[in-house]
């Protein structure tokens, strides 16, 4: 079977990228490859063994045009409540706290953030499928 490893995103500013998500998410720097016309790092913590690849094309100076294929990443979390909240006072402006319903069944419990490249990415609540 195939086991997912990683998602790569391309990033124009390294650096503000991963402060960002170092302090959204907890991910650290993993690996860094330095090549002669693009850079990959890879960005993981302790809790999943799931990476974000980010790509930095050395030279880029335009923001990449997401398209309209690109939905989201999403991450769980053990209290939405707290991390809407953490996320929210580093300045990170957190959308509104979304519960999802289907048949009267509270589904999910959410809310989506923006990196510094304008990708989404679902914070969801553990529990049920979301762990």
């Amino acid at each position: 079977m195939a086991k997912t490893i990683h998602s790569m995103i391309r990033v124009l500013d390294e650096a503000r990228s991963v402060d960002f998500y170092n302090k959204a998410f907890g991910l650290e720097v993993a690996q860094r490859l330095d090549f002669e016309t693009f850079t990959l790092i890879y960005l993981s913590n302790g809790d999943s063994p799931f990476e974000v690849e980010l790509t930095v094309n050395k030279g880029r100076t335009e923001p990449y045009a997401l398209g309209d294929g690109y939905g989201h990443l999403a991450v769980s979390v053990a209290d939405l409540d707290s991390e809407h909240d953490r996320i929210g006072a580093l300045g990170f402006n957190p959308k509104k706290i979304v519960e999802f319903n289907h048949d009267g069944v509270r589904i999910a419990r959410f809310f989506f953030i923006e990196d510094p490249d304008g990708y989404k990415i679902e914070v969801l609540q553990r529990g049920g499928r979301f762990q």
